[in-house]
């Protein structure tokens, strides 16, 4: 009797694991051969409007239009181009403040931008010690913010398989590393989000070879609560490298676009997926 009253008591102290629910998949083709290298995105709390930004320096922004809750098209598409980067290129990142103002996370040189607007000269923000020794062309690949506007960035390597992926954190002019996370398998960094919930989204793939299969991660934000809400198999979808996170008034909602490279053989991607707690 006491065993099944701890086995009770047990199950009921483990909170239940979220459930993950493909939406549907939109491939985006489009004749601007600006649009392309989307490695970031941040959907707006309306699933409609969205900011993308390509790994070529630029913005593109739309509307989504849905049928039944799935993406069928886009529309009132905008490339504008990334300005006051210098000899910063490779914009990998993109977190939106809830007052607009727009920052983007480079590999080039490895930092960060601000934007006021979209069209408007963007200003560094101090670097931290740290990302001098970071690896060219895997360094600040996610960015995420949360609703006090402290930034948070990941780089896509911890610079060995068994060290966790630290964690950049920048609020009032400063930078700490607050905690790490895991580093599980061959997965590594492509983008960051925090959601509604307060936690923080953590999308990661893997080239096997043949194809990329992703992952989607999730903590809070001292690193803890670890759960892995999705992990795909090769060939499921392309190169996801952004995420956005929102709340479609029937639970959270998981935005996922992939980076094409600018290779006829990959796509533009645009992937939800429900989160049901």
């Amino acid at each position: 009797m006491r065993m099944i009253l701890a086995l009770v008591v047990w199950a009921l102290a483990v909170p239940a694991r979220a459930e993950t629910t493909f939406i549907g998949s939109y491939i985006w083709a489009s004749d601007d051969a600006r649009i392309g290298g989307l490695s970031g995105i941040a959907v707006a709390q309306d699933g409609q409007a969205f900011t993308a930004v390509s790994d070529r320096s630029f913005f593109v922004t739309g509307q989504f239009a849905r049928t039944d809750g799935i993406i069928s098209a886009i529309t009132d598409i905008q490339v504008i181009p990334i300005t006051g980067t210098g000899a910063q290129g490779d914009s990998e990142g993109i977190a939106i403040a809830s007052t607009g103002d727009v920052f983007i996370s480079f590999e080039g040189v490895h930092g960060l931008r601000h934007f006021a607007t979209l069209d408007t000269q963007s200003t560094a923000l101090p670097a931290a010690p740290a990302f001098a020794t970071m690896q060219r062309n895997s360094s600040l690949e996610a960015l995420a913010i949360d609703a006090n506007g402290v930034l948070y960035t990941l780089p896509e390597r911890s610079g060995r398989a068994t060290r966790p992926f630290p964690v950049y954190r920048y609020a009032n002019g400063v930078w700490d590393q607050p905690f790490t996370i895991p580093r599980r398998g061959a997965f590594l960094v492509a983008g960051a989000d925090i959601g509604p919930d307060a936690l923080l989204y953590v999308l990661e793939r893997d080239f096997t070879g043949f194809g990329f299969r992703s992952r989607v991660r999730r903590f809070d934000l001292q690193g803890q609560r670890e759960e892995t809400l999705l992990e795909t198999g090769t060939f499921t979808h392309d190169n996801l490298e952004g995420i956005s996170v929102w709340n479609d008034g029937v639970g959270l909602r998981i935005t996922l676009v992939s980076d094409d490279n600018f290779r006829r053989f990959q796509r533009t991607e645009i992937v939800e997926y429900r989160i049901s707690d």
